[in-house]
């Protein structure tokens, strides 16, 4: 039977864990790399800028419509600070789920990034110190999406997989409306060092490069749980309307385009009704051209979760109404 435009397949329901306590801890990543595309000479066509990322913990619990997590660095710095320097990184998120729509915003700010390999053309720099460290350089990711999923049984809470888990198989197709302002700033200074200058082309020299863009992309939808073994995320290519800058000399210039983007989501673990432990992928991936020079940013996040689901004495008393509680807790 057809499903609101969805192909044959038989209807799974999702187990809702809402009237359980749980508790879950988590230990993830989020870097924020970027490049440069540009024929800067024969042997040189890309640079890469890396930021000095912290692992981040976090401790949640959650019951009923309440939901707490509080989350904090444990790490000074993944990556060597004396080769990537200091990053200092703000972020603030906030996600909400209604039937069949999902919605998200999220807001980062890095500051403080490393050229890798520079020593391929700052003869300055040596070996054991190959990046050349930039301390003022910062980007930001201001987002926010919607998504639509033409399933009622393809529930957010079941992908992410600590307050609900699916039953079985669902898949479908999904569209994503996307509004996002994104890019990154040198304070003043040129973004690419000043030795692979283009002085036929100012977009080399400049301070500054963002987007402000909007568009609609679609994707497809897959979700599975196997003997407890659960897989789920999506994926999705679409474009979006841009208008973009660059900065000289205290100046904007700005064009419209369109660039492409990328929607890519991924969740897989073990999940029983008492427990789970779960790996999250996010993948979010920005582009600005402004012909030959190209800025690709990408925002990622790689996640461990793993916690326990506690029945309520309540729900422990409707299901066995004779069975004494002191025994149980």
């Amino acid at each position: 039977m057809a499903h609101g435009g969805v192909w044959s397949q038989e209807n799974f329901s999702v187990e809702d864990f809402r009237n359980q306590h749980v508790i879950y801890t988590d230990l993830g990543i989020s870097p924020a790399p970027f490049t440069l595309h540009y024929p800067f000479s024969k042997d040189i066509k890309s640079l890469h800028y890396k930021n000095n990322f912290k692992p981040i913990l976090g401790i949640a619990y959650a019951y009923k419509w309440f939901s707490l997590r509080i989350s904090f660095p444990v790490l000074p710095g993944f990556r060597n600070v004396a080769l990537y320097g200091k990053t200092k990184l703000f972020s603030l998120g906030f996600d909400y789920s209604f039937k069949r729509i999902y919605t998200d915003f999220d807001f980062r700010i890095n500051s403080g990034y490393a050229l890798k390999n520079a020593l391929d053309f700052d003869s300055s720099l040596s070996k054991a110190n190959p990046n050349s460290l930039m301390p003022s350089l910062g980007s930001l990711n201001l987002s926010a999406n919607l998504w639509y999923f033409n399933h009622d049984d393809y529930k957010m809470n079941a992908l992410l997989g600590k307050r609900a888990h699916f039953n079985g198989e669902v898949h479908t197709w999904y569209l994503k409306g996307t509004l996002n302002f994104f890019g990154v700033t040198n304070n003043n200074a040129p973004l690419i060092p000043t030795l692979l200058h283009d002085y036929s082309n100012d977009k080399t020299r400049a301070t500054a490069l963002s987007s402000f863009d909007f568009g609609a992309i679609p994707g497809y939808a897959y979700a599975n749980r196997i003997r407890n073994w659960q897989f789920s995320g999506w994926a999705g290519i679409g474009p979006v309307i841009q208008s973009k800058f660059y900065v000289l000399e205290e100046k904007t210039n700005g064009y419209l385009g369109l660039a492409p983007r990328y929607d890519i989501r991924f969740v897989g673990g073990y999940s029983t009704n008492s427990q789970f432990i779960l790996l999250t992928a996010f993948f979010d991936n920005k582009s600005i051209r402004f012909n030959e020079l190209r800025y690709n940013q990408f925002f990622y996040t790689l996640r461990l979760v793993a916690g326990i689901r506690i029945t309520s004495k309540k729900v422990l008393k409707e299901a066995h109404p004779k069975r004494s509680l002191v025994r149980l807790f």
